[in-house]
């Protein structure tokens, strides 16, 4: 049995509270055991250009920047939608370290493999 764990994440600088609960449930994955996969789509696809974790810091919480250096020290992968990147204009230059820009195939083959998954 696999023991993926997928966030779904839709939101970013529209919608700070649930970027970051999304970066705090990660980061539990990961302290548990799972082998945990962010994948960031619609909105939530900003938060792998460069710069855009250091505008989020949602009060009671650590900044996203933080949330996102540790997810990923941690070996929690980053899987950014493809189309949704560059609807935005982001190119890879723009992508932050640790974040990898995926098709739907790839969610799918994750997600096929028994992964639990939750949306933010």
């Amino acid at each position: 049995m696999h023991n993926g764990f997928c966030i779904n994440l839709t939101h970013s600088t529209d919608d700070h509270d649930r970027a970051t609960v999304a970066l705090v449930v990660a980061n539990a994955a990961m302290a548990s055991g799972k082998d945990t996969m962010v994948f960031l789509s619609s909105e939530g696809a900003r938060l792998a250009a460069k710069g855009t974790a250091e505008t989020i810091h949602e009060e009671g919480f650590q900044p996203m920047a933080d949330l996102l250096k540790n997810f990923i020290q941690a070996g929690g992968k980053i899987w950014v939608c493809s189309p949704c990147y560059k609807k935005r204009s982001y190119t890879e230059e723009h992508l932050i370290e640790g974040a990898t820009i995926v098709g739907g195939a790839k969610l799918v083959e994750f997600l096929s493999n028994d992964a639990a998954s939750v949306s933010y």
